[in-house]
């Protein structure tokens, strides 16, 4: 089982790097894009309980699964993510129904209270540092609308990979290995989310929390904008 591993996902000077995720996922992104051909459950479940919204937004789009039902209910989708490979896999996916950008979930390009409806999923955990994670909270915040709801997701030590204990206030930094067709492995990094310090991280935000959930070893928030902002 993967164990805590402080310099995981690190640069040549030892701290963690998101340039360092990007180029993981340039490498792997091809491969990695054709595994993930359906949409989470939890996913579905929380874009069908929305409908005739705007603008949508898919943080982390990877190839697109989950901007696909985003289309389904809202006028326009920007789909963003940091990884060229999986954007292309995107565009294979949903063509010109989903605007697709290349960006940083830290700095994302859109103006503040556009988005109606946003998906932020196995995105978050792959930001090496917590200055990282709550920047992108907060941004996720700044573009939300009044009344809007995002779903929130990240992995949690309640997953039956790690060897971990679900009840401890702090998660843990740590690389998984991407197996390539060849037998190449990648180290993948991740931030596994203690549940309290997943809720913690949301609380402390610009976003509200409307309600928590564990799922498929994966904990799920569903936040809104309003109620953290003088």
């Amino acid at each position: 089982m993967p164990s805590p591993d402080p310099n995981a996902g690190s640069d040549t000077d030892g701290e963690p790097s998101r340039a360092a995720v990007r180029r993981t996922y340039e490498d792997i992104g091809d491969h990695f894009s054709k595994t993930r051909e359906y949409a989470w459950p939890e996913v579905e479940s929380f874009v069908e309980e929305s409908d005739g919204v705007g603008r949508a937004l898919d943080i982390g789009c990877g190839n697109g699964r989950h901007a696909e039902l985003l289309a389904v209910v809202a006028d326009t989708v920007v789909g963003l993510d940091a990884s060229r490979a999986l954007l292309q896999a995107a565009t294979d996916r949903v063509g010109d129904r989903v605007a697709l950008l290349q960006g940083d979930a830290t700095r994302l390009p859109l103006a503040a209270g556009s988005v109606d409806l946003a998906v932020y999923v196995a995105t978050l955990h792959h930001l090496p540092t917590q200055e990282a994670r709550r920047a992108s909270l907060d941004e996720l915040a700044r573009v939300l609308a009044p009344g809007a709801r995002a779903l929130v997701s990240a992995w949690s030590t309640a997953h039956d990979r790690f060897d971990a204990d679900p009840d401890a206030d702090e998660g843990f930094d740590t690389t998984v290995d991407w197996t390539l067709p060849g037998g190449e492995t990648v180290p993948r990094f991740y931030h596994i989310y203690a549940p309290a310090e997943f809720e913690r991280d949301i609380v402390d935000s610009d976003l509200r929390l409307a309600s928590l959930e564990l799922s498929s070893g994966n904990c799920y928030g569903v936040v809104e904008p309003e109620g953290k902002r003088t």
